[in-house]
C-alpha cells in the first residue's frame, strides 16, 4: 500500500498505476512499431512490385498481340483459372488436397493457428463444421501448448539449477558433502532460486535457431527451395504467420515420401512449441523494459523525485509515530521499511515510550511471523529471487512459467 500511494503522489504527470500505465505504453510501441514496419515493408517491396506489374502488362500484351485476342476476353480466362487456383487446382500435378492425408494436413494447420490458406472448404457444410472444429480445436491446442512451456521451463530451470548449484560447490559457497535437497541446503542461496529469464531466453532462441537451420536442410533439397527460402517459410509457420507462399508436402511424390512427411510433422510441431514458448520469455523482456521505461518517465516528470527527504540523512533514526500513524500498521504487516532510517534514531535522541510500545509491537508481530514462516518452510511469495530474476507476475502462459519456476526451486 505504501509504495502505491508513493506512486500516485510521485508522478504527477502519469496519473495512471502501473498496470494502466504499462498498457498505454505498450499500445505506444505496438502503433509506432506497425508504422515504422510498414515503411521500411513499403520502401522494400513498392519497387519489386511495380517491376512485376509491367513485366505482367507487357506479357498479356504481346500474347493480345500474338494470338488475336481481346484483353477483355484473356483476363476473363485468368479470372476462370485464379478460381480454379483456390479450389486446388494447378497447372502441375499436385496431390490430392481432400483425401485422408490432406485433410489430415489441412486440420493441423487449423488447430495450431498456421492457417496456410492455399486449402479451404469450399461447401457450405465445410465452413459451418469448421467454425466448430475451429473453436475447440485451437483452444485444446493453446492449452497443448501451455503444458509444453511447462515442461520446457521445468527442464530449463532443473538444468540450470543443477549447473548453479555445482558453480556455488565450485566456488566453496556450499559445502561438496552437503546432498541436493537437504535441510542445509534449504537455507543457503539456493532457497528460492530460479534461473534468469534472460537465460532462458538465451538457450530457447539457440534452439530456435538450430531447429529452424536442420529443418530448413531437409526443405532446401526436397522442396527446391533455395536456403534463404527455406529459413523464411520455417519462421512463417513456426509463428503461426502463415502466409502460403510457401507450403512444404504439396508435390504429388517425394523421395522417402513417409521419411519426409514424418519429418516435416516432427520439425512443424517442435518447430511452433519452441516458438510459442520464446516469444513468451520475450514478452516478458519486453514488460522488463517498459517497466523501466515508466520508472525513467516517473523520475524525469516529478521534481519530488529529484529533493532530497530531510529524513533520510539521518542514519538509525526513527521518526516517532510518523509511519504508523499514517500506515496505521496491524499486525498482518510485513514491516519491510523502505530504508532503514525509519527503524531506528540516533542513540542521543530521545523517543517516547509510546512511540516505543508502538514499534516493539510491531517488531514482535515480524518475529512472530518470521519464526511461524521458519517452522513451516519458506512460503514462495518471500524468496528475494522471485523478483529479480523477472519471472514474478504474469497472466496464462507467463502465470504458468512462474508457478512451474516456483515449484522446480521448492521441489529442490
Amino acid at each position: 500500500m505504501m509504495s502505491s500511494r508513493r506512486t500516485r503522489s510521485c508522478c504527477c504527470l502519469l496519473p495512471l498505476n502501473e498496470d494502466n500505465g504499462r498498457f498505454l505504453l505498450l499500445a505506444i510501441f505496438i502503433v509506432l512499431y506497425l508504422i515504422a514496419g510498414a515503411t521500411i515493408f513499403s520502401t522494400i517491396e513498392s519497387p519489386s512490385e511495380a517491376i512485376a506489374h509491367n513485366r505482367w502488362d507487357r506479357i498479356l500484351k504481346n500474347f493480345s498481340e500474338s494470338f488475336n485476342i481481346s484483353l477483355l476476353e484473356l483476363r476473363s480466362f485468368l479470372r476462370d483459372y485464379e478460381a480454379a487456383m483456390a479450389a486446388g487446382i494447378r497447372a502441375d500435378a499436385l496431390r490430392p488436397r481432400w483425401d485422408f492425408t490432406g485433410a489430415l494436413y489441412f486440420v493441423g494447420t487449423v488447430v495450431s493457428t498456421i492457417g496456410f490458406g492455399m486449402t479451404t472448404p469450399a461447401t457450405v457444410a465445410g465452413k459451418v463444421f469448421l467454425i466448430f472444429y475451429g473453436l475447440f480445436g485451437c483452444a485444446g491446442t493453446i492449452l497443448f501448448f501451455n503444458l509444453f512451456l511447462e515442461r520446457i521451463i521445468s527442464l530449463l530451470a532443473f538444468v540450470m539449477k543443477a549447473c548453479h548449484e555445482r558453480q556455488l560447490r565450485r566456488n566453496g559457497l556450499l559445502p561438496p558433502t552437503v546432498r541436493r535437497g537437504s535441510s542445509v541446503s534449504e537455507v543457503d542461496s539456493l532457497v528460492g532460486w530460479k534461473p534468469s529469464v534472460y537465460h532462458v531466453m538465451l538457450i530457447l532462441g539457440i534452439f530456435a535457431i538450430t531447429l529452424s537451420c536442420c529443418a530448413s536442410a531437409m526443405y532446401t533439397p526436397v522442396e527446391g527451395w533455395n536456403y534463404i527460402d527455406s529459413l523464411y517459410y520455417c519462421f512463417v509457420t513456426f509463428s503461426t504467420i502463415g502466409f502460403g507462399d510457401l507450403v512444404s508436402s504439396q508435390n504429388a511424390v517425394y523421395k522417402y515420401q513417409g521419411l519426409y512427411r514424418f519429418g516435416n510433422f516432427m520439425f512443424l510441431l517442435l518447430g511452433v512449441c519452441c516458438i510459442y514458448s520464446l516469444f513468451n520469455v520475450i514478452s516478458i523482456v519486453i514488460k522488463q523494459v517498459l517497466n523501466w521505461i515508466l520508472k525513467k518517465l516517473r523520475c524525469r516528470c516529478c521534481n519530488k523525485c529529484h529533493k532530497s527527504n530531510p529524513r533520510l540523512g539521518r542514519r538509525n533514526a526513527i521518526t516517532p509515530g510518523s509511519r504508523f500513524r499514517r500506515n496505521k500498521l496491524s499486525m498482518e504487516t510485513d514491516g519491510n521499511y523502505d530504508s532503514d532510517t525509519e527503524g531506528r534514531r540516533l542513540s542521543g535522541e530521545m523517543i517516547s515510550m509510546r512511540d516505543l510500545t508502538a514499534s516493539n509491537k510491531v517488531s514482535l508481530a515480524i518475529l512472530q511471523k518470521q519464526l511461524s514462516e521458519t517452522a513451516n518452510g519458506y512460503p514462495r511469495t518471500v524468496c528475494i529471487n522471485t523478483r529479480q530474476n523477472g519471472f514474478s507476475g504474469g497472466v496464462g502462459a507467463l502465470a504458468i512459467m512462474n508457478n512451474r519456476l516456483a515449484e522446480t526451486s521448492d521441489s529442490r
